[in-house]
């Protein structure tokens, strides 16, 4: 973290936001992090948008940003030139010209516990937001140690230090009970107590922590190091895969019970505005509770929408054929689901307020301003 009123570095910007949006896990197709940019110069102004289009771009270099921050990457798609005479040359020129960094987190941002989803849900008012498809968590071990009590707090600490007992935002979580352990050291053991051949019984306490799989072996090492005797007794199991915090799009339900109607005149009021406004397919007096919702395109999770009981799922980019075949599908269904259809530019804009937040509590030398340019491509409608 910058220091209070410090300018930060675009690195140090760089590593706050892959802590908050992990690259990895970022679809393998995408294109995420740096376009351009030194990671040692000092920025002082950041600008937020979806995309990274001339306007945005001008937008960055009229503020005097020294980075510009968009969700949908600039090289997304494979370039054999950056020439100034190709339209993303030329705004790469322009950035580099005027000391403008570029940087992306798109789908890495869309499945975060904070990304594009959750903030889209956020801003329909929804309540007991949750991954509408979550990712798995991370695998987990559990880890039980018998050590003698005296010990116990010392091998808790070392254990932690290599990355065991960490819950959420919790750290050092052990479960340690006392009972009395036996052992019969055999002849060309040294044991730190007791005699060869001799049973040596005395108080132990037997320590449990979870730790994640990918921290096995330093675990391991670390408790062989830290504990007092010769030989570790110790227990380590595989826990069972659970779903994780993060994941594809949110489901969540409403304060109070509407028609679709007004839920869809309510999410139209709520949501940035566009010349695309909002399509609904479903009956107006169908009444809505529980709704789905995805940020940018997403009609391909409409059936997961019903199937975790909503009653409308909220979208982007529904294209015509696929969402046909979806309301006749469910049509005979006992549960509907309606689909609302918003411009895809108007379902992650929200995210950007999220990432505001983020970035000027952690960096009080930093100036975040969000663009509110609107560049959805969609720019008149006529009916």
């Amino acid at each position: 973290m910058s220091s209070v009123g410090a300018m930060p570095t675009l690195g140090e910007i760089v590593a706050a936001v892959d802590r908050w949006y992990p690259p990895e896990t970022a679809e393998s197709w995408d294109s995420v992090g740096l376009s351009c940019g030194d990671p040692a110069e000092p920025v002082d102004r950041v600008l937020l948008a979806v995309d990274c289009v001339p306007a945005t771009v001008a937008e960055a270099v009229q503020l005097g940003a020294g980075l510009l921050l968009t969700h949908h990457p600039l090289l997304l798609s494979p370039v054999h030139t950056v020439a100034a005479s190709t339209a993303k040359g030329a705004m790469l020129h322009r950035m580099i010209r005027a000391g403008v960094a570029h940087f992306a987190a798109h789908t890495n941002a869309d499945i975060a516990v904070d990304g594009v989803s959750a903030a889209l849900a956020d801003r329909l008012e929804l309540r007991d937001i949750r991954p509408l498809r979550p990712d798995p968590a991370p695998p987990l071990d559990q880890l039980s140690v018998y050590v003698p009590a005296a010990q116990a707090s010392a091998l808790i600490a070392a254990l932690a230090a290599a990355g065991a007992g960490s819950v959420g935002d919790y750290t050092e979580c052990a479960y340690s009970s006392d009972g009395i352990g036996q052992f019969r050291p055999q002849p060309g053991a040294e044991p730190a107590v007791g005699k060869v051949g001799e049973l040596h019984r005395g108080p132990e306490t037997r320590v449990s922590l979870v730790l994640p799989r990918a921290r096995r072996d330093a675990v391991l090492a670390a408790m062989r190091a830290a504990h007092p005797y010769e030989e570790v007794a110790f227990e380590l199991t595989e826990q069972a895969p659970l779903p994780g915090r993060i994941g594809t799009g949110r489901i969540g339900t409403l304060a109070e019970p509407m028609p679709l109607r007004s839920f869809a005149e309510h999410a139209l009021a709520r949501l940035p505005r566009t010349a695309w406004g909002l399509r609904v397919a479903g009956r107006p007096d169908q009444l809505v509770r529980t709704v789905a919702v995805c940020g940018g395109s997403g009609t391909g999770y409409a059936e997961a929408a019903r199937a975790a009981g909503a009653e409308a799922f909220l979208t982007a980019d529904a294209k015509h054929h696929a969402s046909s075949e979806t309301v006749a599908e469910l049509a005979g269904l006992a549960a509907e689901l309606a689909l609302l259809d918003a411009a895809h530019w108007a379902t992650e804009a929200p995210w950007l307020d999220v990432l505001a937040r983020k970035l000027s509590q952690t960096f009080d030398g930093l100036a975040v301003t969000v663009s509110q340019l609107v560049t959805d491509p969609w720019t008149f409608q006529l009916s």
